[in-house]
């Protein structure tokens, strides 16, 4: 399966939890986001629950704020970890005059996790490590372990490699979930080219082959399939109604306590 996903000014739709995200679960929503215009790219102050954001910047600066008391500049290379679990409200936005671009990824949370104490991490680029052309933002490959406190069992990578250079990615055990967006560049799967596109891989564990095209760069996901039907809310996803329930008056109790601390209209 493919898809260019659907485009909305400097954001592009890649999977959403209402179509994609329930065949990629625990992946449940990526954008991709390019911007020559810093203040297109800004984001008031607003709830999640029972999921994960991983935001990985490949170009520009970017503000934030969330009520885990985390504040500060995310720079280029950076990766972002929000672990919003009961309920936690964030914000932010690009900053400076040039151009900014990147991804923002959900993973859904498993049950054990959707109502714990949110938590944030936010990373320089020399804490990512590194196997061959790959940054492994969450998860485990080759002989290195990324320091983000995510669940077991989801992989995450950002991949460069050069115009010919061959690439193979080997699903850890139980990794029957996989998927590559490139939004630079060219590959080539067997006999497919793959340009501005995202891809979902039939449901395997076998090894990928990569051929470069030409330069590109693309993230990866795999992942355990996650056991549960997503139960959604506006800014939250769960595994049941009672949890979704419980997340959200978590959600609007942080809202009251923002509004009368006047960080909130």
């Amino acid at each position: 399966m493919r898809t260019a996903g659907r485009r909305h000014g400097s954001i592009t739709r890649l999977v959403s939890p209402g179509d994609l995200g329930e065949i990629l679960k625990p992946f449940v929503f990526l954008d991709y986001f390019e911007s020559k215009d810093a203040a297109a790219l800004r984001f008031s102050m607003h709830p999640h629950s029972g999921l994960a954001t991983t935001t990985v910047l490949l170009q520009g600066e970017v503000e934030y704020e969330d009520t885990t008391g985390a504040s500060g500049v995310l720079p280029v290379g950076g990766v972002e970890w929000m672990n919003a679990g009961g309920g936690v409200w964030h914000g932010g936005g690009a900053r400076g005059s040039g151009t900014v671009r990147g991804y923002q990824l959900w993973t859904a949370l498993p049950a054990s996790l959707e109502l714990g104490s949110p938590a944030s991490q936010y990373l320089r680029p020399g804490d990512i490590p590194r196997t061959g052309p790959a940054a492994v933002i969450l998860g485990s490959y080759g002989e290195v372990t990324s320091p983000v406190l995510a669940p077991v069992g989801i992989n995450y990578l950002l991949v460069r490699l050069q115009a010919g250079e061959q690439w193979q990615y080997t699903p850890p055990a139980g990794h029957s979930v996989a998927w590559l967006s490139v939004q630079r560049g060219a590959l080539r799967v067997g006999n497919a080219r793959l340009a501005d596109e995202l891809v979902v891989f039939d449901e395997s564990e076998d090894a990928v082959a990569l051929t470069a095209s030409e330069d590109c760069e693309f993230v990866l996901g795999s992942a355990i399939a996650h056991p549960h039907k997503l139960v959604l809310g506006h800014y939250s996803v769960h595994t049941s109604a009672d949890a979704l329930r419980a997340g959200e008056a978590r959600i609007k109790e942080i809202g009251a306590q923002l509004r009368r601390a006047g960080r909130l209209g």
